[in-house]
């Protein structure tokens, strides 16, 4: 039976399959979103301002990407020898590195817009190996000769990004084109190019120009000519050359399973083709093999992805990376850094274990010789926040030159707008916050409402903050000079309280940072 490719809608121009599905797609409305998305992850890469600082506000923004990103945090691919769960994503990014999160918040965005839809297992499938394919662009960046090549991974991650789409949006389309893949007698390009209308390539060239991700990424999709490459002298070539070598790589380890011969030998077409350009050697190779199978299978299983019938690679079920399970630390699952249990207030009934996991982080900070005061200072601020709950936290500090207490960092809701209202003058006066530093005392608020408070807190705060209900001031204070204050809130009364514990382990955070302050 003839293949019928387009459809012709009265004596209108023919309509092919690529036009009515790039249609379909275009009105399916978390696609935009995703865009909108990748591209702020990009620019926070190439931003003049703190990236930690705007990657942690862009994760903490999303509760499920929170969640996600802790997970992975806290596999044992992850964890670090002390075994301490990761409970806030400063830490997380400082364990992984801002490369590795950033570019596993893409893939997680990426995943969530795709998980869920019919035909979950071919979705899964291309899913998992645009993951894959993500971890192999991060380690060549790490790798290259470009140093601001970490654009790599997400042009390897969105390599797959037109078969996602067909998968998603006409599976009978896609398992067409698997079908004649099947028979051995065609290639991938020509047999999309017949029943789609262009390359899987080309597809996804065409969505991602829609959803605006930037022109570096689209550029990367364009295929390369065949036989052995050579080195290029441009980081845009670079990028072609990385993404098309970990597509390729991610496509072979996910039908490692099949076949017969082991994973090294089935990539050396791979190595002669890629490894003079990209700087790879055999043994390159297969150590890269080893961590990325491992990688992906952690990965997948921190969103959620379930495996099913998808077989990654064909190594021993009872180990990791050749040492035995058992001898491993304990793989934290989600529930356990992010119980949801919680007083009337929104404060995690479990705040004290948060904390002590916070003080933890803190110290391992402490002890490395690369970590930055705003680093710190940021892991101290979300410790605060998740542990105790509140709605919003900032870090207000002197500002010599104007003479006045200005919020330099914050995170929760509405972070931005509060951010910038939050600021006082240094003159001394009588209101709460001035009481608080000039003493040098931290102040845990559990009902903002009682005239006595309301009294002492400034006519700014009121406007700025007015639902504020319970709240904490906690003083910097260097041999008695104001540096600035720790501030968070919640809109609800903390009716219980804040038991001794916790208010020690409060204290050892606050200590924590002076001492780094003094140092540095």
């Amino acid at each position: 039976m003839a293949i019928q490719p387009s459809v012709h809608l009265g004596e209108h121009a023919p309509v092919t399959a690529r036009d009515l599905l790039l249609k379909k797609i275009n009105e399916e409305s978390n696609l935009p979103t995703l865009g909108v998305s990748i591209t702020k992850v990009v620019e926070i890469t190439s931003s003049s301002e703190d990236p930690v600082a705007k990657l942690a506000h862009f994760v903490l923004a999303d509760v499920a990407l929170t969640q996600k990103i802790l997970r992975l945090s806290n596999t044992i691919h992850y964890r670090t020898s002390a075994g301490a769960p990761v409970t806030t994503i400063s830490r997380a990014i400082f364990l992984l590195g801002f490369n590795s999160i950033k570019t596993s918040a893409m893939a997680m965005l990426l995943v969530d817009c795709f998980k869920d839809k019919s035909h979950a297992n071919s979705v899964r499938r291309e899913l998992v190996q645009a993951l894959c394919a993500s971890i192999v662009g991060r380690e060549m960046a790490q790798r290259g000769r470009f140093q601001d090549g970490e654009e790599a991974a997400v042009a390897a991650l969105f390599k797959n990004v037109g078969k996602i789409l067909v998968a998603s949006f006409d599976h009978p389309l896609y398992t067409r084109i698997q079908a004649m893949l099947q028979t051995g007698q065609t290639t991938a390009q020509d047999a999309s190019s017949m029943l789609l209308g262009c390359s899987y390539e080309r597809f996804g060239e065409m969505a991602l120009q829609e959803w605006k991700i930037p022109d570096t990424i689209i550029q990367s999709l364009i295929p390369l000519p065949g036989g052995e490459l050579k080195k290029v002298n441009t980081r845009a070539e670079w990028l072609r050359q990385v993404a098309s070598f970990s597509d390729a790589l991610a496509s072979m380890i996910m039908s490692a399973g099949t076949g017969t011969g082991s994973l090294s030998e089935k990539a050396k077409p791979l190595l002669l083709k890629y490894g003079k350009a990209l700087d790879f050697d055999q043994a390159i190779l297969d150590e890269m093999l080893v961590k990325v199978e491992t990688e992906t299978k952690q990965l997948a299983k921190s969103m959620d992805i379930a495996m099913g019938d998808i077989h990654i690679g064909e190594g021993d079920a009872n180990t990791t990376n050749g040492v035995p399970n058992e001898l491993l630390l304990k793989n934290y699952e989600a529930s356990e850094i992010q119980n949801d249990e919680r007083h009337a207030s929104g404060k995690p009934k479990h705040a004290r274990d948060l904390l002590l996991a916070g003080v933890q982080d803190v110290t391992q900070m402490l002890a490395s010789d690369s970590f930055k005061l705003n680093d710190l200072i940021l892991l101290v601020l979300e410790t605060l926040y998740s542990s105790m709950g509140f709605r919003f936290a900032t870090v207000c500090l002197r500002d010599l030159q104007t003479v006045r207490y200005v919020a330099r960092l914050a995170i929760g809701e509405n972070y931005q707008e509060r951010q910038r209202g939050f600021a006082f003058s240094g003159k001394q006066d009588q209101h709460l916050f001035h009481l608080a530093m000039s003493n040098n005392v931290d102040l845990m608020i559990s009902d903002a409402s009682v005239p006595k408070i309301q009294n002492l807190l400034p006519d700014w705060h009121k406007q700025l903050l007015p639902d504020a209900r319970s709240f904490i001031i906690l003083p910097l204070v260097i041999q008695k000079k104001s540096l600035g204050l720790f501030y968070a809130d919640r809109a609800a009364n903390a009716e219980e309280g804040v038991p001794p514990d916790e208010t020690a382990l409060i204290k050892t955070l606050k200590s924590q940072l002076l001492a780094a302050m003094m140092r540095g």
